[in-house]
Order: C-alpha cells, then structure tokens, then sequence
C-alpha cells in the first residue's frame, strides 16, 4: 500500500508521497513514489505513483524516455499543456498494461496503478490531475483541492478541516505531514522516509524537496505535539448531559 497527496493552492501545488512497498509483513522495502521533470524556465511536471511498483515504474521509464524520443510525437516536453502531459501519462499507463497485464493477471497479481500528474507549463496556470488505473482522468478545481492515492482515509480529515486555496504553503505542510502521521500511525503498510516537494506558482523551477526519514527531527517534534494537542482538546469537551 501507499500514501500520496497533491494539494493545488492559489501559491502553488504541494507533493507528498511515501516510500513504502510491501508483499507481506515479511517483505517490505523502500521505493521512492516521486518523480520530478524539470526544464528550468519552461516547464515543471511532478508525478506520484500507487500501485503495482513494475507497473508505475515502466510508466516513468517511458516519460523519461520522452526526453530522448524522435521530434516526430508528443512529448511531456514537447506539448503545450499540462492537459496533454496528463494524455501521455495515461496512454503510457494503458500500454505498459496491455504488454504486461495478462501476464500478471495469470498469476492472480494486481496489475492496477494509479498517478497524479501535476506542475506547470509556461503560458498557463499551475495544474493537478489524478489518472486512474484504466488511464483516464479527472482535474483539481476549486471545489476539489487535493487528491489522495492509496491509504487516504486515515489521512483526510485533517485536511478537509485546514485546507483552503488561500493556505500559505509552510501550513499546508504542516497539515500534511499530519496526515502523513496519523496514517502512519493507523496503518503498517505506510511508512517513513516521505518525500515533500513545494512548486510555487510561476516560478517553472522545482522548489522546496525534502526527504523525511526516521529521527527527523522536525517530524518527531510535530507527531508528539498532535497527540498532546488531540489529547488536552479531547480533555476539555463537555461531557454529555445524558451520560449524568
């Protein structure tokens, strides 16, 4: 299992994903589920991966094989929309299935993943999709900030509570390093290190990338002081009446 996010704020778009893979408790590794494409000045696009890992990483091995492809096709360095990026990645998803999924399928695995796809081209606004396994997608809106991949139900109240457009970025990384700690903390399947990765708004340069590991010191600081927090509010609401 994993744990990623995408939050699409008027500021810019914040990443997150963990490293965690597994086949078992007794076979767990780490993987990183963050992959940046920069062309500095031009252009910035962010993917994070869930689901089967030879799936989602035969779908990077041919994004980054774009970069050396024959000018003849569309490229995620040659379209001029983060909406044609978003195309490609789904049209590379569907056809490392197609190669690869009977075969998994005969032997009863899951071949099934899924993407968000986010960043900026120069000549429009920053942009966030989420690609499902068949390769189709939908786009962030005002109405929906943020998407989730694999574990999110452990994660998502804390952001449905803080998140808003207007969220300054250092807040929303506080937020979701929170919910990065309460999935952690409900779930074994996802796990440190985390990788974060801040894009602002017009810059067409990748920002902030940070790597969480076990010790941080930082992290340790902000998973200790949520569950005081949680534990001093729960202390100071009323009891109910009907209880007497």
């Amino acid at each position: 299992m994993t744990y990623c996010i995408a939050l699409r704020l008027d500021s810019g778009i914040l990443f997150a994903s963990d490293s965690r893979t597994n086949a078992g408790v007794d076979h767990v590794a780490t993987f990183g589920k963050m992959k940046v494409f920069e062309h500095p000045n031009e252009r910035v696009m962010v993917v994070l991966s869930s689901g089967n890992l030879s799936i989602t990483q035969s779908v990077i091995n041919i994004l980054e094989q774009h970069r050396h492809a024959d000018q003849g096709g569309p490229t995620i360095w040659s379209v001029s929309s983060m909406y044609d990026v978003a195309c490609l990645v789904g049209e590379a998803l569907r056809e490392v299935q197609r190669r690869d999924g009977p075969h998994l399928a005969a032997g009863n695995i899951d071949a099934s993943a899924s993407l968000l796809v986010g960043g900026q081209i120069k000549g429009e606004d920053p942009r966030l999709f989420n690609i499902y396994p068949q390769g189709n997608f939908i786009e962030a809106s005002a109405d929906t900030l943020y998407f989730q991949l694999g574990e999110g139900k452990y994660g998502k109240p804390v952001l449905d509570r803080v998140i808003t457009t207007a969220t300054n970025p250092v807040d929303a990384i506080k937020c979701v390093l929170v919910s990065f700690d309460s999935t952690i903390r409900s779930n074994i399947s996802v796990g440190l290190p985390i990788d974060v990765m801040w894009y602002p708004r017009d810059s067409l340069r990748a920002g902030v990338h940070k790597r969480i590991v076990e010790g941080d010191a930082y992290f340790s600081m902000l998973r200790q002081a949520w569950g005081t927090g949680l534990r001093r509010v729960f202390g100071e609401l009323g009891n109910p009446d009907w209880m007497s």
